[in-house]
């Protein structure tokens, strides 16, 4: 994609591009007909990017124009943070909508600007350090329902709780993909400018700019540099031509999260290269470097070797599972080992941050401590190995309040060396252990028996042993 040079701000009501012409004051007064058709609030989704821009430029700019006395619903500017953006882009939209708040309040409009992030059980690091998940793929993209689709419609469905029905305004086009245009057209309402939402009930969808092109957004865009909440469109097409994308605010699995370029979570291993990324590091952000090296560690993890390196066979709860074909383990989670090892580099590096940096967070206290649950919970990090972590890379000390008693590391090494001299795998003994414990102080322990035999059920061979099984099965089964 190629984007336009800037062009002097000028207020252009029609132009054309793409062999067709897009009227400006239709287009307004498409808006202005359809804000004041019913008294439904407004959500509009703001990435930042192109699209959601001019749709929102477009929307204020119509708001403008209708009375005061019949600007009676509230409107809402919903960004999404994923805890994992770009820093420059999480820059851009705070202050985005910082201005957005002020300036509605100076223009007599009631808008409120809103950023939902994840839950901490369901943010990146949580899930990829603490429970495992491997790095998203085109195939296992695990993260964009937990960062992106889950906490905009968890938004949304408290004022469809609150009001009935919202409308979302979003920068969607047909021209986007196929796909786009297909879905657009698969739930559009008879005589109506409105769209079903594909899962949100009570959610119904405005399109202002559904039949625009690329071109026609960059034209209007440019022709009107200056947004009404006070940010330049000029700016925008700076860091377009820098990363050459977007990741657009996500409502549903119908929107295509991210390009193959595009400006959005640094660890994005879903894209070949972080062209944004290595833009801002390009330009003299070289303190960027080493999140590319973490990302790139993360890519790393994605192919062979090193993608069965750092994978176990086994799931969390136990299970070996076969490829379709069956004579192949299917890989599972990172290993325990590997996740301390992210950790480490993950502290690290946030320790190193510079002043330049001031307020970006690489990973924040509630995750590490939801991160620790897990280990110990879960994983039974008998070491209790995040504060360990902690006090040893981030020269800082660690402090909680939910320092529950643990064993010690000496215990934890002597369970190794019984283990290994008995020729018991330890992360059995130490799981009987930990379903014992959980039952202390139960009066009823009924339950306890069938738990403890359910452990003792599981395939407690190592994973080496595993793959020698299922070679020497398939090379029995061979003519």
């Amino acid at each position: 994609m190629q984007v336009p040079a800037p062009r002097a701000s000028e207020h252009v009501f029609e132009w054309r591009f793409g062999g067709k012409d897009v009227d400006l004051k239709a287009t307004i007064d498409l808006i202005k007909s359809t804000y004041q058709a019913d008294l439904r609030p407004w959500v509009i989704g703001f990435s930042g990017g192109k699209d959601s821009t001019c749709a929102l430029q477009l929307v204020w700019q119509a708001l403008r124009q209708i009375p005061d006395d019949q600007r009676l619903k509230p409107i809402y500017v919903l960004s999404s943070n994923t805890l994992v953006e770009s820093p420059a882009i999480v820059d851009y939209i705070r202050s985005s909508l910082e201005k957005m708040g002020d300036r509605a309040a100076s223009d007599g409009i009631s808008l409120s600007a809103k950023l939902v992030e994840p839950l901490i059980e369901e943010s990146f690091w949580v899930n990829l350090i603490g429970r495992g998940y491997p790095a998203p793929t085109t195939k296992f993209r695990w993260c964009t329902d937990r960062l992106k689709i889950s906490p905009a419609n968890r938004f949304i469905k408290d004022q469809v709780t609150r009001f009935g029905e919202v409308v979302l305004v979003l920068g969607v086009r047909s021209s986007e993909s196929a796909t786009r245009s297909q879905v657009m057209a698969m739930h559009e309402i008879d005589g109506s400018v409105l769209r079903t939402h594909s899962t949100l009930q009570g959610a119904l969808v405005f399109a202002p700019i559904a039949d625009w092109t690329t071109d026609d957004v960059w034209s209007y865009l440019l022709q009107n540099a200056q947004t009404p909440w006070g940010t330049d469109n000029n700016d925008l097409a700076a860091m377009y031509r820098a990363a050459d994308g977007e990741c657009p605010l996500v409502v549903d699995t119908t929107t295509q999260s991210c390009g193959n370029s595009r400006f959005g979570c640094w660890v994005c291993t879903v894209v070949t290269r972080d062209k944004s990324m290595e833009a801002m590091i390009d330009s003299g952000q070289s303190w960027m470097e080493e999140l590319l090296e973490i990302r790139d560690l993360l890519a790393e993890t994605q192919q062979e070797p090193r993608k069965s390196e750092v994978r176990s066979i086994r799931k969390l709860d136990g299970r070996i599972l076969l490829k379709d074909s069956g004579d192949e383990a299917a890989l599972g989670p990172y290993t325990l080992d590997f996740c301390k090892i992210l950790l480490e580099k993950l502290i690290a590096t946030q320790a190193r941050l510079p002043a330049e940096a001031s307020g970006f967070e690489l990973i924040s206290e509630p995750e590490l401590l939801a991160i620790r649950r897990i280990w110990r919970e879960e994983r039974h990090d008998w070491e209790d190995s995040v504060p360990r972590i902690f006090d040893r890379v981030s020269g800082r000390k660690w402090r909680s309040l939910l320092d529950e008693q643990s064993y010690a590391s000496e215990e934890a090494q002597l369970l190794e060396r019984i283990a290994r001299e008995s020729g018991v795998p330890s992360l059995l003994i130490r799981r009987l252990i930990d379903a014992e414990r959980d039952c202390l102080g139960v009066k009823r322990r009924a339950g306890i028996y069938a738990r403890l035999n359910s452990i003792l059920d599981e395939d407690w061979r190592d994973d080496q042993q595993v793959v020698a099984d299922i070679t020497e099965l398939k090379r029995a089964a061979s003519p």
